[in-house]
Parts: C-alpha cells; sequence; structure tokens
C-alpha cells in the first residue's frame, strides 16, 4: 500500500475544478491519502489526475476511494474488440461503431448540460471518466457549478422557487431534449430545485437544461420561463470549467452540486471512454 504522498493542488477554475498532482492512482492509497483525496474532492467538485495509465480494476478501485460504486445498466452489445471482458459497473462512452452499432452509450454530438442519473429517484452522487481514445479535436466536458449559480442567483427568481421541487425525465441516450435518439425512461423522477449537499450543508442549483421538464405546481408559462431562467443563469461562463481532453486523463465529479455538457466532435474520429459512479446515499432533499 502506497504512503501519504505529497499532494500538488492547481484550481482550474475560480468556481469549480482543481487537478491534484503527485499520485498514481494504479496504487492503493492509505487512510490519510484517501481522507485528503475526499475533502479536495467536496472542496472543488471537480478532479482531474492526469498522465494516468488504469486497467478497468484500478478505476473501480479508485472509485471506492470516494464511496460505494454505483450500478450501470449497460446495452447489449457493449463489448467491443479488446474489452470483451468489461467488468460489472464499468460502462463505456463511445462513437465507436461495430456492425454499424454504437457499441457504447451516449450517440454522437453535442450534449446539453446534465446531472447523470438525475432522472432516478437516488441519483448517483458522483461520476468517475477515463480517457482511453480521444479524436484529434472536440469532445470538450463542461462543468458548470451549481453552488456558485445558486449563491449569486437573483432574488426574482430564487424567492418563487425556494422550497419547490421540478420533475424530470431523460430518453436514454438522448444528447438534446427532445431529439428522439434515446430509449424512453424507466422512469421520471421529483426533486428539490435548491438542493442540499449532504456532506458540505451548502446549497446548489438542481435542475438542467437537458432532464427538467417541469415545476410542480406552477402553471407551464411561469415554470417554463423560471426554468429557462435558471439554465441561463446557472450555464454563464464564469461558473464553468472547460476540459480539454489528453489521453491518460481521469475526471471525478460531484453530480450533488455541478452539471456538465459535451462539445460537438467530429463523427469520423474514435472517442472512448471508461465510466464508473458512485452511488448516491440518500434522496436528494
Amino acid at each position: 500500500m502506497a504512503t501519504t504522498v505529497n499532494l500538488q493542488v492547481e484550481k482550474l477554475s475560480p468556481h469549480i475544478g482543481a487537478e491534484v498532482k503527485g499520485i498514481d492512482l494504479n496504487q492503493q492509497q492509505d487512510a490519510a491519502t484517501m481522507a485528503e483525496l475526499k475533502r479536495l474532492w467536496l472542496d472543488h467538485i471537480v478532479l482531474l489526475f492526469r498522465d494516468q495509465s488504469l486497467d478497468q480494476e484500478a478505476q473501480l478501485r479508485a472509485t471506492e476511494f470516494f464511496g460505494e460504486v454505483g450500478y450501470l445498466a449497460r446495452p447489449a452489445n457493449d463489448y467491443p474488440v479488446g474489452y470483451a471482458k468489461l467488468l460489472p459497473n464499468v460502462m463505456l462512452i463511445s462513437n465507436i461503431r461495430e456492425n454499424g452499432e454504437p457499441i457504447g452509450a451516449l450517440p454522437d454530438g453535442e450534449m446539453m448540460f446534465h446531472h447523470d442519473m438525475l432522472h432516478a429517484e437516488i441519483p448517483h452522487k458522483g461520476t468517475m471518466l477515463y480517457s482511453v481514445e480521444i479524436p484529434s479535436h472536440g469532445g470538450e466536458t463542461l462543468f458548470a457549478s451549481g453552488y456558485a449559480a445558486y449563491e449569486t442567483l437573483p432574488d426574482d427568481i430564487r424567492e418563487p422557487l425556494e422550497g419547490k421541487w421540478a420533475r424530470h425525465h431523460y430518453n436514454y441516450g438522448s444528447v438534446q431534449k427532445g431529439d428522439d435518439k434515446g430509449t424512453v425512461a424507466f422512469s421520471d423522477s421529483e426533486h428539490p430545485i435548491f438542493r442540499t449537499h449532504e456532506e458540505t450543508g451548502r446549497k446548489a442549483i438542481y435542475v438542467n437544461r437537458l432532464m427538467t421538464e417541469e415545476v410542480i405546481g406552477l402553471p407551464k408559462d411561469e415554470s417554463d420561463r423560471l426554468l429557462n431562467a435558471l439554465f441561463d443563469h446557472m450555464e454563464k461562463p464564469e461558473f464553468v470549467y472547460e476540459h480539454t481532453w489528453r489521453v491518460g486523463d481521469l475526471l471525478l465529479w460531484d453530480n450533488r452540486n455541478s452539471s456538465h455538457a459535451r462539445r460537438d466532435f467530429p463523427n469520423g474520429e474514435r472517442r472512448l471512454m471508461l465510466r464508473t459512479t458512485i452511488s448516491g446515499d440518500t434522496r436528494p432533499y
């Protein structure tokens, strides 16, 4: 087991994201190092570990530093050449096709801001994504701080929504709302519009442009107006870190207090990521 390492931390943007240097996530870490990584995650929301060389077992071990590994359902054809032994709870995020069919989750194209698993009753609290193949350009991931957006929200938007809940729905595989690319989700969910993070006690905006359908209890026109104002505010560039991927990057983000989006990339170039998640402990409140 590795001893406590001297971690170097560099902020990636004013409100969200930090790069952690001086650690090899192939190694099992001692309790003090894991506790420090957990603290950094809670402080910075998104953690970047560059130049990692991970197999699936190592990624799952790293995921367990932050909580219980989440269950991930996978498409039946999610076993491409070289990944015939894809481990349980490891998912492919890829545009690669075999026999004309995508081998992994999420089709090509730009993807709207969203929180992973928002449509579930108990959403997964974290996501870890490891880059194996990347296109020559494009495919950047944008992360928006739900804390910063909530704390700067104008009163005329916040006050009508304080204490209210929203309904969410996701067609699995859709990247734009209403694009008809996905399959109909097996369930909807209802969660507070402003979520309290159970570990930090801070509030964050907990709706997004891709999955949120309505504010419960408001007329449709008022619901649409307030939601669009929320979406526009929370996606402002000053709250966002945009990540340009390199092979060997491992990103961890907190779904409880951030949303993320993806830029388009050339559909003729391969993109392959390995995804794991951290199970949620409780219903959002």
